[in-house]
């Protein structure tokens, strides 16, 4: 009996390797959360080979904390990490079900139960991403049910190890905050993994990969525009990385809709089609020191406000 593992052909015939290529091209930056994910891909495949080789092999806890401010990347990497635990056998399905409180949380007594294990129900082969998972606990309100789903969420993430992973997700200081008050669930999550803020080049860049997959692009004035733009809105209040980066070129591309169509009547060039100007930057409040926008740590009616 061969007593030995390739582990590049393993980690081939995974196609994890696909999938640490894809989160590579689709975020920018982010290079310690890149290595921590690559390290637990490792851990797995090598887990793994140990099973192959009958040597002992303890089931690795899988249920990760993932901390950092809006708009670093937090939901597509759980997105990815799903996907790994699938093609790597540890996860039957590889979806993933995005809730926050009002999804486990119910209103009178009798309530709770029935959401939390529905939500757990619906994340069965896949994970389970909690956003802004502090708000479960309510310390000091009686009333509050949210310590009932913590209760269950506990129970489920020991008893049903291998059929769902639990993320749980939100600002770091008040995640800290949330594990302080539950020692039992800190000792569940295995993987705690910060999201740094962007730099300004980063967001840059990000802009401009955005811009190119939408078939649209900076004039040379619009760039140097857009990076005082991102050095003035990030001094601003309710600053979400990406996420205001995406939201200012959408308003960006209604400026410049509105600016072609006011030359209603002459013929447009492609290249004109394409193209934001300076004038559809510095339009924008955040030169006036404005905030476009709302506080991205509250909940949003329309996502696509927060600017």
């Amino acid at each position: 009996m061969d007593s030995s593992i390739d582990l590049s052909q393993a980690y081939a015939d995974s196609g994890v390797a696909d999938v640490l290529d894809q989160l590579s091209k689709d975020l920018v930056g982010l290079k310690p959360v890149k290595t921590r994910i690559r390290e637990i891909a490792a851990l797995l495949l090598v887990d793994q080979a140990r099973k192959d080789l009958d040597l002992s092999s303890t089931s690795p806890s899988l249920h990760m904390s993932f901390t950092g401010r809006p708009g670093t990347g937090k939901t597509t990497v759980a997105s990815k990490i799903s996907q790994i635990l699938h093609r790597l056998g540890y996860l039957r399905k590889g979806h993933v079900v995005a809730v926050t409180r009002d999804d486990l949380v119910g209103q009178y007594v009798g309530h709770t139960a029935p959401k939390t294990r529905e939500m757990i129900k619906r994340a069965q082969g896949g994970v389970l991403f909690i956003d802004e998972a502090y708000y479960l606990y309510k310390p000091g309100n009686e009333r509050d049910y949210g310590a009932e789903a913590i209760e269950i969420l506990l129970q489920d993430m020991e008893k049903q190890r291998g059929e769902f992973v639990v993320i749980f997700a939100g600002y770091k200081d008040r995640m800290d905050t949330f594990y302080q008050s539950n020692p039992g669930l800190f000792s569940r999550v295995a993987h705690h993994i910060d999201f740094p803020d962007y730099s300004n080049e980063e967001l840059i860049e990000i802009a401009q990969l955005l811009l190119a997959q939408q078939e649209y692009c900076f004039s040379d004035q619009a760039l140097v525009a857009f990076g005082d733009y991102v050095e003035r809105r990030r001094q601003l209040p309710f600053f979400a990385n990406a996420r205001s980066i995406r939201n200012a070129l959408d308003r960006g591309r209604l400026r410049q809709a509105n600016r072609l169509f006011n030359r209603m009547g002459e013929r447009l060039a492609r290249e004109e089609l394409m193209t934001i100007e300076a004038a559809d930057i510095l339009a924008s409040r955040v030169f006036l020191g404005e905030v476009e926008g709302e506080d991205p740590s509250q909940p949003l009616t329309d996502p696509s406000q927060s600017g």
